[in-house]
């Protein structure tokens, strides 16, 4: 589990996310398998983010199955648009063992995070956890890119509504642009480096 260094506010306990249930619905992609165990990949980390998050307005995505310069522009404007709606919004992380909760997938640790409780209900559900208590915390999208993820000492992403299926999840991986350069897989991964300079400078 990644401890939850970055901060957040104080853990929500829910009696039962089952309360949820009839809020929730089904998962919104009806072909997506029921979400894992937290010990099993949940998506493959080399999928392209395919959805904004629910509560975002950063427009439709791109059609995909083009490749012309017009679609390639597109799907990343789409994706900066989504990225910048998630770094300014709140989300839901579980707490589990003292840590929030997370899967290691690839040699990459994710983060699970969800946009709001029916979104954690759903995955709840799908692991038959709906009546278990839950709890959360609160912590802004750009706290877990930038702060939780140079804390957990491994090469670290999130993904938010995992449970909902490739095409409304949002999968944001270790890489430039989305956290740190020193963080990021495709920099060549200077976190060790960086965390040790970092915790020098703060002495």
């Amino acid at each position: 589990m990644t401890d939850p260094g970055g901060g957040g506010t104080a853990p929500v306990r829910r009696s039962r996310l089952a309360e949820y249930a009839d809020m929730a619905g089904p998962a919104r992609d009806d072909d997506a398998p029921p979400a894992p165990a937290p010990s099993a990949p949940l998506m493959s980390p080399a999928a392209q983010p395919a959805a904004a998050p629910a509560h975002a307005d950063a427009g439709a995505e791109p059609e995909a199955g083009t490749d012309s310069r017009a679609a390639a522009e597109a799907r990343r404007r789409w994706f900066t648009e989504a990225l910048a709606d998630f770094r300014d919004t709140a989300v839901l992380v579980p707490v589990v063992d003292d840590g929030w909760l997370t899967t290691d997938f690839g040699g990459v640790r994710w983060i699970l995070a969800f946009s709001d409780e029916r979104a954690l209900a759903r995955y709840a559900l799908a692991r038959d956890a709906g009546e278990e208590e839950w709890t959360y915390q609160t912590v802004l999208g750009a706290r877990l890119l930038d702060v939780a993820v140079p804390e957990a000492k491994v090469p670290c992403g999130v993904a938010l509504d995992a449970a909902d299926g490739a095409e409304h999840a949002l999968l944001l991986p270790p890489v430039a642009g989305i956290v740190p350069d020193a963080f990021a897989v495709n920099q060549g991964y200077m976190g060790d480096v960086a965390m040790a300079a970092r915790t020098e400078g703060q002495r």
